[in-house]
């Protein structure tokens, strides 16, 4: 992050803006419209810009050269003159003053920068790209502005009127939250919305009449994290992710996925990595169990999709045990999401019309699997959690019939910018891999659709030769380099 938002009161404060052109009367009206006094600093008679604004009482036009004593008691202050020389010098008397200073357009000399605004007061969003792309950021406000009706403003105007209400019925924040998140996603937001407020406020009091304010009975949400890209997550799935109190997660959440729960929900990590479980799963169930019993909304974001080699089956069946609610939200597992990322389609009409999913977990230093089945042609076989006994997968299908020369790929953290593919053949892939120096998640596809890899690979993350390894099917395997 590299700003700090924050909403300043200005109310009643002051602030100054050094310029008398359109830029300058655009700051001094967000000023005034945030309840500033404001006072105009230009040698010069303001623009016409201004004209709106001269009948204002806290507005005054000091008609002078700017002098650093005009920042005596200011408490904000906009450069916006366009004369690089004298912006510079409001911007030196400022931070020598710790006056919080914005030279308009030169962010490198700003202590804040302006985002763009969607006002629904007293809701207040902004979106900035730190003066990077400021088009950008308009643009992000435009669509926001769609999706935030003015009537939201009204609705937390609603919320206002019983703050003080609900925080005397409801002594916890714990408490509070729930019952406000219960309301807002009541029928109340649809009556404010189509204009029947007093209807809305009735419903309010009612519901806070009723509401016994006893722990609510606890719930767990199986949501799947998708392969890694926070672009692929369920509407369903993000929705939970932002109204759950306890986070369960393990180590195949990606951080920006993380990132994207609820900031002040605990979050408890019970990440497992090959041959190395932090928890064992018959206790994350009973973690589980726990924490609903205790009146939590717990998310149990697991990443891929919960019921494919997720144990999410098993979760459940604990939860049902123990006559605990939940919910299972299904995601984009690793083969769909990753295959896809990869340009290699899992069924296509000339090469495959089966599709076969297995783990790779070696027992033994084996795997245990139905091998006859898996060689059998014109199917994709993709391999979960193989990356250590690549050289075993590759060897067992060898000798159970499978050519050294079909056509196979492994992806590591597929569809994320980390993405790295390896593709080769039976016969060359373990190399490959190693010499790639892969590291989990990955995941391996076998089958003639790997062929198709080379014309239909489309998502580069990173365009550095050395990021993304490839080996034509057709010729001797070598690191592609």
């Amino acid at each position: 992050m590299d700003y700090l938002p924050i909403f300043l009161d200005l109310r009643g404060r002051k602030g100054l803006v050094v310029g008398g052109g359109d830029t300058a009367a655009r700051k001094a009206t967000l000023m005034l419209n945030a309840g500033a006094w404001v006072t105009a600093v230009s040698p010069d008679p303001l623009s016409d810009a201004f004209k709106d604004l001269i009948g204002t009482d806290r507005l005054i036009h000091t008609q002078a050269a700017f002098r650093p004593e005009h920042l005596d008691g200011i408490d904000v202050v906009f450069a916006a003159s366009g004369d690089n020389v004298l912006d510079q010098a409001v911007h030196d008397a400022a931070r020598a003053r710790h006056v919080p200073v914005n030279v308009v357009d030169r962010p490198s000399q700003c202590s804040f920068i302006m985002p763009s605004i969607i006002d629904r007061s007293p809701v207040m969003v902004a979106v900035s790209s730190g003066g990077e792309a400021p088009v950008l950021s308009r643009l992000l406000r435009a669509r926001l502005e769609t999706l935030i009706p003015a009537a939201y403003g009204r609705l937390a105007a609603l919320a206002g009127r019983f703050k003080q209400e609900v925080r005397s019925r409801f002594t916890s924040t714990e408490s509070r939250r729930k019952f406000w998140e219960k309301a807002f996603l009541s029928p109340i937001s649809e009556m404010v919305f189509s204009g029947r407020e007093q209807e809305a406020e009735a419903s309010l009091k009612a519901m806070l009449e009723a509401d016994s304010g006893a722990p609510g009975t606890g719930e767990v949400y199986l949501v799947g994290a998708g392969p890694g890209n926070p672009d692929l997550l369920t509407f369903r799935a993000l929705r939970l992710m932002q109204q759950a109190d306890v986070v369960v997660y393990d180590r195949l959440v990606s951080p920006p996925i993380l990132d994207m729960c609820r900031r002040d929900a605990d979050r408890l990590y019970v990440g497992k990595e090959r041959d190395n479980h932090a928890v064992p799963q018959d206790e994350i169930n009973m973690v589980l169990v726990r924490l609903a019993k205790e009146g939590k909304r717990v998310l149990r974001l697991k990443g891929g999709d919960p019921f494919i080699f997720g144990r999410g089956g098993e979760e459940i069946e604990t939860l049902r045990e123990h006559g605990v609610p939940f919910q299972v939200v299904p995601a984009v597992t690793a083969a769909a999401g990753v295959a896809s990322y990869a340009g290699i389609p899992l069924t296509h009409r000339d090469h495959a019309q089966a599709l076969i999913l297995v783990t790779g977990h070696l027992k033994d230093g084996t795997m245990d699997l139905d091998w006859d089945m898996l060689c059998r042609p014109r199917q994709t076989i993709v391999i979960y959690m193989g990356l250590k006994g690549l050289v075993t997968l590759c060897d067992e299908m060898k000798k159970h019939g499978m050519p050294g020369t079909t056509p196979a790929a492994i992806v590591q953290q597929g569809t994320t910018l980390n993405q790295k593919t390896v593709t080769g053949t039976l016969d060359t892939l373990p190399a490959l891999a190693a010499q790639a120096e892969l590291k989990p998640p990955t995941l391996i596809i076998v089958g003639s659709v790997v062929s198709l890899h080379a014309k239909l690979n489309w998502f580069h993350p990173d365009v550095a030769a050395d990021d993304h390894w490839h080996t034509p099917l057709d010729k001797p395997a070598s690191l592609g380099i």
